[in-house]
């Protein structure tokens, strides 16, 4: 049986109202964060079903492709073939070039044909990713394993310390998965409109952020495309703008990116109170 959730499912920005914020930092923009960027010079992992390297929304941006293979019970990194087994990874690629066109995609396949897989296989390939460099990871996929926690734990503290933005979705039901929960990682829940730049900062975790995820136009199997909702799909926006803001501002940390993101939320502004003189 697996250890892997399927693609992750919950709504916890439709209250904009609990969203208000008391305070914001000053002076940081959209235009500051990422304007006239498109995302070059960045590389993103995508820890999922493998990437159709082929497909049209792809435009030829994936530059690698690994699976994570168990040989008697050991995860190992091969190379793979630049296929997408289910679709999901494709579809989460086709976002962050939606809004990060110039990034380059690595293929991290942990999943198989029917968008399950272990969680040891999971680890080893966040595992791999963390080894090669690559700048931001999109994870659109969660362990519930608790013998996996103290394991998954290390790995997020090792990216964090190590610069690497990873940005996943939260479960698609209340209950503990990792590594969403953690908070040295982005964590992403959908929210209901329309807008690939519609951003929401969750001034009470454990989910941090909001993105579109809800009946998103996405990228799937075979060159096709669809329809779907999840927060697997909330996910890789967010992952697209950390790549713009790692793109115009290189080796900025995932403690700054997350404050920048923070600040150019889309949160309401908060009620300003009138005092007694009418001020």
């Amino acid at each position: 049986m697996s250890d892997l959730d399927l693609p992750a499912w919950t709504e916890p920005f439709t209250d904009l109202a609990g969203l208000r914020r008391k305070m914001r930092l000053r002076g940081v923009s959209r235009e500051w964060a990422w304007g006239g960027a498109t995302g070059a010079g960045v590389r993103v992992g995508i820890i999922d079903s493998g990437l159709e390297a082929d497909h049209p929304r792809l435009a030829g941006r994936v530059v690698q492709s690994v699976a994570v293979e168990l040989v008697d019970g050991d995860p190992q990194v091969v190379p793979d073939e630049a296929v997408d087994l289910y679709g999901h990874a494709t579809a989460c690629g086709g976002i962050i070039l939606g809004l990060a066109p110039d990034v380059e995609l690595v293929s991290i396949r942990v999943l198989g044909a029917d968008l399950r897989g272990k969680g040891t296989a999971f680890a080893a390939g966040l595992e791999w990713a963390l080894e090669q460099g690559i700048d931001v990871l999109n994870l659109s996929l969660s362990s519930k394993s608790e013998a996996l926690f103290p394991v998954f734990h290390d790995l997020a503290d090792r990216a964090y310390f190590r610069g690497v933005a990873v940005v996943s979705a939260a479960n698609n039901v209340p209950a503990a998965s990792y590594p969403s929960l953690f908070s040295s990682v982005f964590s992403v829940a959908a929210h209901s409109e329309p807008d690939p730049w519609r951003l929401y900062y969750n001034p009470a975790p454990p989910v941090e952020f909001g993105a579109w995820g809800v009946d998103v136009p996405i990228a799937w199997k075979d060159g096709g495309s669809t329809v779907a909702t999840g927060n697997s799909f909330a996910a890789p926006h967010v992952a697209g703008m950390v790549a713009l803001i790692l793109s115009k501002h290189p080796g900025m940390t995932p403690f700054e990116v997350k404050a920048v993101l923070a600040a150019i939320a889309d949160n309401p502004r908060a009620v300003r109170r009138r005092s007694r003189t009418g001020a």
